[in-house]
């Protein structure tokens, strides 16, 4: 595969990535901003494994998936982030050839994970509050354990692909990518051969993902939708809504970002854009997610105050 890849490349080595163009004050400030955001990523994420793991009230199959969301936000991040930090203190701001299809790897497989992971998330919903009799039986370890593997044999594929396509293109010299990390959109833009088989490669997969978990996930709220429409107590549908309304907020996010970065066609020719997007599913939603399941989960709230407690 590494001799391929340099194979491939047409001479180039390495790559420069250009990231934000802007004045040396400005990108202090943002290194500032993105090492804020990076860390709080860090202490939420590992704060939220960590609380999921110790306490033995929250080993059911929707905090076994939050904390293997947890996982994924926390690695996706920290491919991008370390490296863009540093390259804001760098005037070289350089990538290996190899380092930048690594990368990309790694960053495609951990985000196609994660969009197959909130679709099993409203699959585990839906079956809680559509089917309770039937749920420990159609949700048991070994059934959630494999849905996880899947997401993953699925990331994995999709990675796959898509980094073969990508780094099998023909640079001719040119190794200045227009983006703050390597992928595919800016990568396709400095490329000297035809790209519309890889667009189209892109485009497909893309939107075949995106279409195939969207709609399990809204499948599975409809059907959660008319249930607890059907329950009496006002009570009893304010907590179910209050139990889904965190996922659909970290679906929302996620699926709003990701499909306006690669499922529509105009997304290669809009690199200052992409950037913008780019920092949006890179940064921020890994940062918001915990966050988001923690404020307004009050078994997470809970557990957190039984640890302090023992503390």
């Amino acid at each position: 595969m590494k001799s391929q890849l340099n194979r491939n490349s047409s001479g180039v080595t390495e790559f420069i990535l250009l990231g934000f163009r802007t004045p040396p004050k400005m990108q202090i400030l943002l290194f500032l901003v993105f090492l804020l955001a990076y860390v709080v990523t860090v202490v939420g994420n590992t704060s939220m494994i960590i609380v999921i793991r110790m306490d033995s009230r929250l080993h059911t199959p929707m905090y076994f998936f939050l904390r293997n969301l947890s996982y994924l936000d926390l690695c996706y991040s920290t491919v991008i982030a370390p490296k863009t930090l540093a390259n804001f203190l760098s005037h070289e701001k350089k990538i290996s050839y190899n380092g930048c299809a690594a990368q990309f790897f790694f960053f495609a497989l951990f985000v196609t994970t994660e969009g197959f992971l909130l679709a099993v998330m409203a699959y585990d919903r839906f079956s809680a509050i559509c089917s309770p009799f039937l749920y420990p039986v159609r949700m048991s370890q070994q059934v959630c354990v494999h849905l996880v593997i899947s997401s993953y044999i699925c990331g994995g594929i999709n990675s796959m692909v898509q980094t073969g396509f990508t780094f099998s293109l023909h640079f001719c010299g040119e190794n200045r990518l227009d983006h703050f990390f390597c992928d595919v959109p800016a990568l396709i833009k400095i490329s000297c051969v035809d790209t519309s088989v890889n667009k189209m490669v892109l485009f497909i997969l893309s939107s075949l993902i995106i279409v195939t978990t969207t709609s399990v996930i809204l499948v599975s709220y409809a059907y959660i939708l008319s249930t607890v429409l059907k329950i009496p107590s006002t009570h009893g549908r304010g907590k179910t809504f209050s139990t889904c309304g965190s996922h659909m907020a970290t679906v929302s996010l996620f699926y709003g970002t990701v499909f306006f970065m690669y499922a529509q066609p105009g997304a290669i020719s809009s690199p200052g854009q992409n950037k913008v997007i780019a920092v949006l599913y890179t940064l921020i939603i890994p940062m918001l997610n915990p966050l988001i399941y923690s404020l307004r989960n009050r078994d997470v709230k809970d557990a957190v105050r039984r640890m302090l407690h023992r503390k």
